[in-house]
């Protein structure tokens, strides 16, 4: 594959352009629309009856004390984030007891020491703290400090107003930023309009990024970074860019990639060993202090939250340690969610079987090319880039090679691991631990599109497996803590149903 950047006499690059703007105004406003509607609505009803009951039962003359059952929040997961931001900005301090014991800010994502990373399994011993990694969450509580100081409001006492603003900082603009970027890589790489658009339009609406829009994840930022990162790898191995910022910009996304989805780290190699290769000298000058200003982050933050580097994960299957306790709330001593005797819902208990985990991955309940079947054209695509022999492509090729051996060894890992880890990502609409592979696999895409561009049979197939990824990643609606419909109508056949 070789850069083929438009003609400034190209008829059809300013309408290519206009589609492009369409799809990312499409793209913004369909997110835009599903996170101001974010909401329990499972619960509007009950909290709107209770409070119909507390008011008729109240004395005449005095304010009765209504429920407040309704919250933007939707999951344990997000809200184990947003707790170690509340507690930063409210607090002063990464230990989210004072928050976590609130109504509505309950989470099963949290860990339990003494503050220097020694275990605390008794209810009155230690703190807890969130299990995420905490450099996310410190940097949101950086714009929720300053929305803070500036309003007065909290997120406890304002959860819907504040928390819509930052997600909407958080999520939409980036991938605003993040289509524009792609269109860019689009317009150099492919070369037909039905491909060049074919491929941004998948990225607009048929990932099932889009459905995680409305929460706090490490999945976005990850995404984000992986194309940012993948842009400057692009410019400087296959375009021949030399200039510094770029080898600057490589590192520090790809490290950033990597902290946010740990598996990443695999791609964040392959891009360092492809810098190197094409210019070692800039790299070791630019792109290694980059990705070190992110590794000092993300290991200063945890020693911050934990006092020791070693993340909270590290933790997670050893027998009296961080995950084995128990804590006190309202007057009630509680077990830990993930204490070995605390029962745990299905999805948590793990898949035994690790060929029907492979299947189910791949092409089963939670597979990545039967939800959103838009990825077959991925592996086609990155077929065809190996496949060529051009002097001119090579660099093209060395990227497909990264994105395919990078593909793989993570595939592997997820599969491979202990029996309670193979939970598809627990309650989620799809294989969540795999959506920051989406902006390499849409450039492996644009060979595949460009090729059945053509073909009105090849382009009414590509148009099918795009409608099948839009509806899965639309399917949610507005809570991505949901099971996948490949899943909802396995169980609805199992149980009976018609």
């Amino acid at each position: 594959m070789t850069t083929s950047s438009p003609s400034p006499d190209d008829p059809r690059a300013a309408l290519r352009r206009g589609v492009y703007l369409l799809l990312v105004a499409l793209a913004v406003g369909d997110i835009t629309g599903r996170l101001w509607a974010v909401n329990s609505v499972d619960t509007v009803r009950l909290e709107n009856h209770l409070n119909e009951e507390t008011r008729k039962k109240a004395p005449p003359g005095t304010e009765p004390k209504l429920r407040n059952l309704q919250r933007p929040f939707l999951s344990g997961n997000d809200r184990s984030r947003w707790c170690t931001v509340r507690a930063l900005v409210e607090h002063g301090t990464y230990a989210i007891d004072d928050v976590v014991s609130q109504p509505n800010w309950d989470t099963i994502d949290m860990v339990k020491h003494d503050g220097r990373g020694n275990p605390a399994p008794g209810p009155d011993e230690g703190h807890l703290y969130s299990s995420k990694p905490p450099l996310l969450a410190t940097l949101m509580a950086g714009e929720y400090w300053l929305l803070h100081r500036l309003t007065g409001k909290t997120l406890g006492s304002h959860p819907h107003e504040l928390g819509r603003i930052l997600l909407f900082t958080w999520n939409v603009i980036p991938f605003a930023l993040a289509l524009l970027i792609l269109a860019r890589i689009a317009e150099r790489y492919g070369t037909t309009d039905f491909g060049r658009v074919f491929v941004v339009a998948t990225a607009a609406l048929g990932t099932l990024l889009s459905a995680y829009a409305v929460v706090f994840t490490n999945h976005w930022p990850a995404a984000c970074a992986a194309l940012v990162a993948l842009d400057a790898t692009l410019r400087i191995v296959c375009e021949g860019e030399r200039r510094l910022r770029w080898f600057f910009i490589a590192g520090l996304a790809a490290a950033f990639m990597a902290a946010c989805e740990l598996p990443a780290l695999s791609f964040c190699g392959l891009v360092g060993l492809l810098l190197l290769w094409q210019a070692p000298r800039a790299t070791l000058l630019a792109a290694v202090p980059a990705a070190a200003v992110v590794v000092a982050a993300a290991l200063g933050t945890n020693y911050a939250a934990h006092g020791t580097i070693q993340p909270a994960y590290a933790e997670r299957h050893v027998e009296g340690g961080w995950y084995d306790y128990q804590f006190r709330r309202g007057g009630r001593i509680l077990d830990s969610y993930w204490k070995p005797t605390v029962a745990k819902s299905a999805i948590d208990r793990g898949e035994p079987s690790r060929a029907a985990y492979a299947f189910h991955v791949l092409v089963g309940h939670h597979g990545i090319f039967s939800l959103t079947p838009v990825w077959a054209l991925s592996l086609v695509g990155l077929g065809m880039l190996l496949a060529r022999r051009d002097p001119a492509t090579r660099g093209a090729r060395a990227v497909a090679a990264a994105i395919l051996a990078c593909t793989v060894v993570c595939l592997a890992f997820y599969v491979t691991r202990p029996l309670e880890d193979r939970n598809y990502g627990g309650t989620a609409t799809g294989f969540r631990w795999a959506l920051w592979f989406a902006p390499l696999w849409l450039f492996a895409m644009l060979p595949a599109a460009d090729a059945v561009a053509g073909s009105r049979f090849g382009r009414i197939v590509a148009a099918i497996l795009l409608a099948i990824s839009v509806a899965s990643a639309s399917y949610p609606t507005w809570n991505p803590w949901t099971l996948p419909w490949l899943q909802v109508y396995q169980d609805y056949r199992a149980a009976g149903g018609g």
